[in-house]
């Protein structure tokens, strides 16, 4: 058998069995793994290279390529079941700020220097240390930061708002080309959609991608950065139009002289009240 066929076959083999390999560790971003497992796949991939290339013995290298695959599987399976053993695999978390102070015991037993710390912590957008209450080193290496209360940033809950639901956005257009599954899942047809692009003034051929959120509203990126196109504003424009009915009957109310005339208008301007409360979060958000 010809030297690049017994290549190519091993390489087909050795490709087949990483891949499984590497459906069996899960889905882990190779830059939040522990560093045994980066260990791991270095070592897989050093040996896979050399197997394929058929500089190592076959023999010799199927059992070393087991023994680094097999040996991690079993040792992940068993720290998902064994706290001890996944501290002893994985390692613990340390903590380097607690209540705002610096544990500088615990940078010195990880090697982690001051810069070191302030890096990871700019890397989470946090550039000042005193606005840091908690942070903790993960077992990946990673540094995790909490904000003191005071620092934290303003969020909907925090000011009592209400807001929507909200589902991921879903692309109905993609070079130029209409995707009739997405429009299918949101419960929309290619004629509403022509309505909308009719609004913007633009033909599919014009867009490079086009979402639509679990609103109805679009968002489109056209091929052509020149143009520039103004975002309808339905949900803003219907708030308006409630609040200008409700201050009009506001109005009729104080212009009409009969008492149950002018009740009935009252009533309904606030059940109107009401019902903008409700939608606020919906067409203001």
């Amino acid at each position: 058998m010809p030297q690049w066929l017994i290549v190519l076959i091993q390489s087909l083999i050795v490709f087949s069995g990483i891949l499984l390999f590497m459906r069996l560790m899960g889905k882990k971003s190779i830059i939040h793994v522990p560093p045994f497992f980066v260990v791991v796949y270095i070592a897989i991939g050093v040996i896979a290279a050399l197997l394929s290339v058929n500089i190592i013995n076959v023999v010799h290298g199927i059992i070393a390529l087991s023994v680094w695959i097999l040996i991690p599987i079993a040792a992940s399976f068993t720290a998902m079941r064994n706290k001890w053993f996944h501290d002893l695999l994985i390692g613990k978390e340390t903590v380097f700020i607690k209540e705002g102070k610096i544990m500088e015991e615990n940078l010195l037993k990880e090697r982690y220097t001051p810069e070191e710390l302030l890096g990871q912590l700019r890397a989470k957008k946090v550039f000042d240390l005193a606005n840091v209450e908690f942070a903790v080193l993960e077992p990946n290496g990673e540094v995790n930061a909490m904000l003191k209360a005071d620092k934290s940033p303003v969020t909907p809950h925090y000011l009592g708002e209400k807001v929507p639901p909200q589902s991921e956005a879903r692309t109905v257009i993609l070079d130029g080309k209409i995707m009739d599954e997405p429009l299918a899942t949101l419960g929309l047809n290619r004629q509403w959609l022509e309505t909308e692009l009719d609004k913007l003034g633009i033909s599919p051929e014009n867009i490079f991608v086009g979402q639509v959120n679990s609103f109805g509203e679009m968002y489109v990126d056209l091929f052509d950065d020149a143009i520039q196109m103004t975002k309808p504003k339905v949900r803003e424009l219907l708030y308006a139009t409630l609040e200008k009915v409700k201050a009009d009957l506001y109005t009729f109310a104080l212009d009409t002289a009969d008492e149950k005339v002018k009740a009935i208008y009252y009533r309904d301007a606030e059940k109107l009240e009401q019902l903008l409360i409700k939608l606020r979060p919906y067409l203001l958000h």
